[in-house]
């Protein structure tokens, strides 16, 4: 004869108690002290917000693209707020030739690659040597750095420009004896006001990154140059993909300076080409959209292909764990 323990009745319970706990186990039912109906509560509020922003933000460009694929025949005729006539691509075969945008896409990259390179590996060892070295001045030159962001750079603009014109170099290099008119001037301008930037970005990531790396590194007989280069600038990848993607965009699409440095209408780079496609006395306006569409292009595809890598630096070491 078997005597039953008194706990096992009390974990046993009533059948009803067992359908009980078998009907809950599985079930997010609310806390305690929480309403009911606060589980399923959607964010209706949130998600109005979000699609009038998107379409505050796209109908422009919506109608920019609309614009753009209408001919000027047919908005005068039937007005801009219509949709009466043809669609076609005319206005961008126009664009592209009137424009001469093949040399200017071309002169845009010979001022964004080097730039953005520059900036890049210039930045990565400000980084590290105020994130990864302790010495007396890192936190200064950090703050030094994030604070000549605050500055206006058109505020420089006449002080920039009086000291390139004086600035010699010989004919071999410069057609105009100076950094005037020049990729130097531009590229030089915008390496300089990138790095800032670029610096804090970066030395917050490294930051992140175990101290003991750089110890062990230390340890093993690396010297700063290895610890950097071989070690630290591996790992940073993601944050330096994130920031090439900025950096592009940023400088594809500076108007200010190569206007400001460049004389020679050949070596300006596509996004002043809208200049090329406006009139003395009239200006066609579907032409100018879709020279801007062109113009957008390059910046779309790039950001597009970098995306995983973009959205991957500027979230990871955001937490701790």
């Amino acid at each position: 004869m078997s005597i039953a323990h008194p706990t096992d009745a009390a974990a046993a319970g009533t059948p009803a108690d067992a359908g009980r706990r078998s009907s809950g186990a599985g079930s997010t039912g609310p806390r305690p002290g929480q309403p009911a109906n606060k589980q399923g509560k959607r964010h209706y509020g949130t998600h109005a917000f979000l699609i009038v922003m998107a379409a505050i933000w796209l109908v422009p460009l919506g109608w920019a693209i609309f614009t753009a694929l209408r001919p000027k025949a047919d908005t005068d005729k039937y007005g801009y707020f219509s949709t009466g006539g043809a669609f076609n691509f005319d206005n961008f075969t126009q664009a592209w030739t009137q424009g001469g945008f093949a040399q200017l896409f071309w002169n845009s990259v010979l001022i964004t690659v080097p730039s953005v390179l520059l900036i890049l590996f210039f930045a990565s060892m400000m980084a590290f040597a105020v994130s990864r070295v302790s010495w007396k001045f890192n936190i200064t030159l950090l703050i030094m750095f994030t604070a000549g962001n605050l500055l206006p750079p058109q505020v420089l603009a006449a002080p920039l420009f009086e000291m390139f014109k004086h600035f010699e170099l010989p004919y071999a290099v410069s057609d105009s004896g100076n950094l005037l008119n020049t990729y130097i001037s531009v590229i030089a301008v915008d390496t300089a006001f990138q790095i800032g930037f670029v610096t804090f970005v970066l030395s917050n990531y490294m930051k992140a990154l175990s101290p003991e790396l750089t110890e062990a590194a230390l340890v093993d007989g690396a010297g700063v140059w290895r610890q950097y280069w071989d070690i630290i600038l591996p790992l940073c990848r993601p944050a330096l993909a994130a920031m090439a993607t900025l950096e592009v965009i940023f400088i594809y699409n500076d108007f200010f300076w190569p206007l400001l440095f460049i004389q020679s209408g050949d070596r300006l780079p596509v996004t002043t080409a809208i200049n090329n496609l406006q009139g003395q006395f009239l200006s066609n306006y579907n032409l100018i959209a879709a020279g801007a569409m062109i113009t957008a292009i390059p910046a779309l595809v790039i950001y597009l292909l970098l995306q995983r890598h973009f959205v991957a630096g500027l979230t990871l070491g955001s937490s701790k764990g």
